[in-house]
């Protein structure tokens, strides 16, 4: 089934923007596959902080997902893996969603405007870190073009995750 996708936009995130993700992101659901329990405001703060230093520096970031009406539903964009596990330096893309958005094809709308973006900054590869248990983000991944390119076991909870990569 091929759907149209849904209208979205994305912005380098703003001050208020951390007490939106902090706020929809406190979903359990939403943070299953993020640690499990929910962030404080502080992290988020942060966050948005060093997603506009990315920005600014890089010219891409973790961006702040908009509907058509303009409302917060969450991010997606990338940053470099800077775990001393995985694919340390290079470029994850990411996304995370508000709960009462999923499966209407946002994630798979703005990560592909993501690819652009990464295109013109001059990049010629992605990857992305992906717990192998999380169906919906690996369908993303699919729906992008992505490969397998490593199974690996995260050092912190023991769970296989996947990476794939993407050459752009």
């Amino acid at each position: 089934m091929n759907r149209a996708l849904p209208v979205v936009r994305l912005r380098v995130p703003t001050d208020e923007d951390a007490v939106a993700w902090h706020r929809i992101f406190a979903d359990p659901d939403v943070m299953e596959f993020q640690g499990g329990s929910p962030a404080e405001l502080s992290v988020y703060e942060e966050l948005t902080a060093r997603q506009r230093r990315h920005d600014a520096e890089r010219g891409f970031c973790l961006w702040t997902m908009l509907d058509e009406t303009g409302r917060v539903i969450g991010f997606t964009g990338a940053q470099p893996w800077e775990r001393d596990w995985g694919p340390t330096g290079e470029i994850e893309i990411g996304w995370r969603l508000g709960r009462e958005h999923w499966g209407r094809g946002y994630v798979t709308a703005a990560a592909h405007m993501t690819l652009e973006r990464l295109r013109a900054a001059g990049l010629t590869s992605v990857v992305a870190m992906v717990d192998a248990r999380n169906k919906r983000s690996i369908a993303v991944t699919e729906r992008l073009g992505m490969r397998l390119a490593q199974t690996f076991v995260t050092p912190v909870s023991q769970r296989q995750g996947h990476c794939y990569r993407l050459e752009l």
